[in-house]
């Protein structure tokens, strides 16, 4: 809005704006502020410099633009949250992806000495094994939605603090299971538990990054702390060989070392969270760590709370940028349900259902699909072939988000991730050549990478113009922890689990059909984007509308010399 108000007379103005007549704007609207009133007695407006107060016009001010210094500003505020946050995040994910794998290779580390977890488990059959990896999941998907959910009750870093310390503490407590009190129900348990630790963790990761960056600047920074799993798949297969080296050091197997250290470094990483993420802009609504668990005065000096990170001039320009993502609007559980009954939700779901599925099938038994490529092939053959997948994904996530980010083209870049996922299903296939197969392997980790960050990405960006926290939330809870049906699918319907079907293919050709369905899916996600269908408004903007209303009303004041202002 202009500081210097266009020199109109007032009887000129009248005549060809009436409705832009103040003094009866303001008798008619604010007669309990007189004030108000005064200030307006002699001021009128001209449309062309504002468009609040035309027959139909909109009611709200169109939102400033950026000046070119303040862009700049931008940028280099970017980057300092990026080496703040990105670093601690990619630690993270890192470390919870190592506890999660580290399981699987348990059942056959140091086997010659007979001193795998298999090996020395009580009570193990397969039946156990089957259980146990089954139960993951439904801890996970049980718990995805209220764990992402107080993260909006909560302070986010103080939540995830808390997530990646149960894991921790969970991880490590797998070492039990190579002593005498360790049988296979406990190891049934331990995965349960670790599924209900783990929840809430990935949405919650989106969900906090949500709060800091906006929607056209966040898949590529999703998708660069993403690759923290792909390069934990190769990290833990590597590391492991050393752990097994420790077999027998002081009375523990190797595969005990290997849980334990894990889970102490998970837990170091977890209490240092709250210093390391800085905080997100929070309403009186979320809680503080200290209003749940009283502190003594002592050590309120080591608070996180005390550790700066944004200066006053940053934190006005961030409010600024991160204005459209709705941060720490006041919700209501009626917002809950209506972003939960969104109908953009459900083809989120269904795209993950394919993609994350058709993933972690692909992944569980990528050992076993590239020793049907070729049997010759020997043991430590498979598992150098396996790496070059992980990073292949990983170069998919580098290479594809940044072009993401900066063309915002979501349906264009998701589909055609997709194509090469389906191109590399049918080479892995239907390739005469054992390496051109193997090539439809490479072609399918690179596909797979950025489908995920997209995902994530664009759900983070619709749900929270609409409904905010809330919305971010419960959706991403939702679109995870549903989505990761499709992993049950994969991996116990299809490959191992599917008898009548020993060399893949019909395995592979369902996850060419699953895929067929994210695309779909992706398909009428776009359409409900850009139609606006099925959505619904969230209450604070109801409130919104009529706060504005108010502050634009006593925002239109003409400038006073500075002894009036003093005055005022």
């Amino acid at each position: 809005m202009a500081s210097e108000w266009p020199e109109t007379s007032r009887a000129s103005s009248v005549e060809e704006n009436p409705k832009l007549n103040i003094p009866e704007i303001v008798e008619s609207v604010s007669d309990s502020k007189p004030s108000l009133k005064n200030q307006f007695s002699t001021t009128v407006i001209d449309s062309s410099d504002l468009n609040v107060f035309n027959d139909g016009a909109e009611t709200t001010v169109k939102e400033q633009e950026f000046t070119s210094s303040e862009l700049r500003r931008l940028q280099k505020l970017r980057l300092k949250m990026d080496l703040r946050i990105i670093p601690c995040l990619w630690i993270l994910y890192f470390l919870s992806c190592c506890l999660r794998f580290t399981v699987s290779l348990s059942f056959t580390m140091n086997t010659a000495q007979g001193h795998s977890l298999i090996q020395t488990l009580s009570g193990y059959s397969a039946h156990y094994l089957a259980l146990g990896l089954a139960l993951f999941y439904v801890g996970y998907i049980i718990f995805e939605v209220p764990s992402n959910l107080m993260m909006a009750f909560i302070e986010p870093r103080i939540w995830v603090s808390r997530i990646q310390l149960t894991i921790g503490v969970v991880g490590a407590c797998h070492a039990v299971l190579g002593t005498k009190h360790g049988n296979a129900q406990s190891y049934v348990a331990l995965r349960f538990f670790l599924g209900v630790a783990e929840s809430g963790l990935w949405p919650g990761l989106a969900y906090y990054m949500s709060r800091w960056y906006r929607g056209k600047h966040l898949g590529k920074r999703i998708g660069w702390y993403y690759t923290a799993a792909q390069i934990a798949a190769a990290a833990v297969s590597l590391v492991s060989a050393g752990f097994q080296k420790m077999d027998g050091a002081r009375g523990l197997y190797g595969y005990q070392w290997m849980f334990l250290i894990w889970g102490v470094v998970a837990i170091a990483q977890a209490l240092s969270i709250p210093w390391w993420l800085p905080a997100v802009a929070s309403k009186e609504h979320r809680k503080s760590l200290s209003s749940f668990i009283p502190l003594p005065k002592w050590m309120k000096t080591l608070s996180p709370q005390r550790i700066g990170f944004l200066t006053p001039a940053d934190k006005s320009l961030h409010s600024r940028y991160i204005a459209e993502m709705n941060v720490g609007k006041r919700w209501q559980w009626s917002d809950l349900l209506k972003s939960c009954l969104d109908l953009r939700v459900w083809p989120f779901i269904l795209m993950y259902f394919g993609i994350v599925g058709v993933g972690n099938g692909i992944f569980n038994y990528c050992t076993l699909i590239i020793e049907e490529i070729n049997p010759s092939f020997s043991g430590i053959d498979i598992s150098l072939l396996n790496a070059p997948i992980w990073l292949a994904d990983a170069l998919g996530i580098v290479t594809v988000m940044p072009l993401y980010d900066r063309f915002h083209k979501k349906f264009s870049f998701f589909t055609g991730s997709c194509l090469i996922i389906i191109a590399g299903l049918a080479v892995a296939n239907y390739a005469p050549r054992a390496w051109s197969r193997y090539g439809g392997l490479l072609m399918i980790g690179f596909g797979l990478g950025p489908t995920v960050p997209i995902c994530m990405a664009w759900c983070s960006a619709s749900m929270a113009k609409t409904y905010g926290d809330v919305g971010v939330a419960s959706s991403l809870a939702l679109v995870t922890g549903l989505g990761n049906l499709g992993s049950v699918v994969t991996t116990y319907a299809l490959y191992s689990g599917w008898p009548g079907d020993p060399t893949f293919r019909k395995s592979n050709d369902v996850c060419i059909a699953l895929i067929g369905v994210s695309i779909i899916a992706c398909g009428i996600e776009f359409l409900l984007d850009k139609t606006g269908f099925g959505q619904f408004n969230a209450s604070f903007n109801n409130h919104d509308h009529e706060v504005e209303d108010e502050q634009e009303m006593t925002d239109i004041k003409p400038a006073l010399p500075s002894s009036q202002q003093a005055d005022a």
